[in-house]
């Protein structure tokens, strides 16, 4: 299970999710599912092209979460679990009972470093960093990495979003492996933005064997 985390709104958490999960579902035969946990800013539907329900809302004791999952339209191997109106009882008993499944879980993170944002990195075996190059969003997401590390979901790899490739975040979130992908206006149709995606994702397989 992997959080997909970062200390700023828009740096591009939800669109890492969803290619990290087609990469890894091209690149395996396992059938990665992305998971919103952001209550406050709910969006994976809309990036994935699903309804916002069935999701985390109509999660249960008597229901498997995995069974409400949708599959994603244009990404052959992925499904989805929207988190449209869920509360937080029902993002912590879903991440738990998806904790026990034999699947690749990808965790779309609400930004910053709040309770709700502690949920999914409690949950998860490893965080994914998400970042844009600017001292400041790099800041933020240094926190965040101290936060993950704290919570037992150690950052496994940093993902840059935009810039030329040039800025080294290691020395702020001390993480070693970094990919940078480059700032398209239409990422997910990107053969840049989905090589580069690859490249994460053979990182984390190799993590992982």
């Amino acid at each position: 299970m992997l959080a997909i985390a970062g200390g700023k709104g828009g740096c591009g958490k939800t669109t890492t999710a969803l290619a990290l999960a087609r990469a890894f579902a091209t690149a395996t035969e396992a059938r990665p599912l992305v998971v919103d946990t952001d209550r406050d800013m709910p969006n994976l539907h809309h990036r994935a092209g699903v309804d916002p329900s069935p999701g985390l809302a109509e999660c249960g004791p008597e229901i498997d979460p995995a069974a409400l999952a949708q599959p994603v339209p244009r990404f052959r191997g992925v499904d989805v679990l929207p988190c449209a109106g869920a509360s937080a009882p029902a993002v912590s008993s879903t991440l738990d009972a998806l904790a026990r499944r034999d699947r690749t879980v990808l965790l779309d993170c609400p930004a910053g470093a709040g309770p709700d944002a502690a949920v999914p990195l409690r949950a998860a075996d490893e965080a994914v960093l998400v970042s844009t190059p600017t001292e400041q969003s790099l800041t933020d997401t240094a926190k965040t990495a101290a936060i993950a590390r704290e919570l037992d979901a150690p950052p496994a790899l940093t993902v840059l979003v935009g810039g030329d490739g040039t800025v080294d975040p290691t020395p702020l979130v001390s993480c070693e492996s970094t990919v940078h992908v480059p700032s398209v206006s239409a990422p997910l149709a990107s053969n840049a933005v989905e090589r580069a995606y690859r490249a994460a994702a053979e990182i984390l397989n190799k993590r992982n064997t």
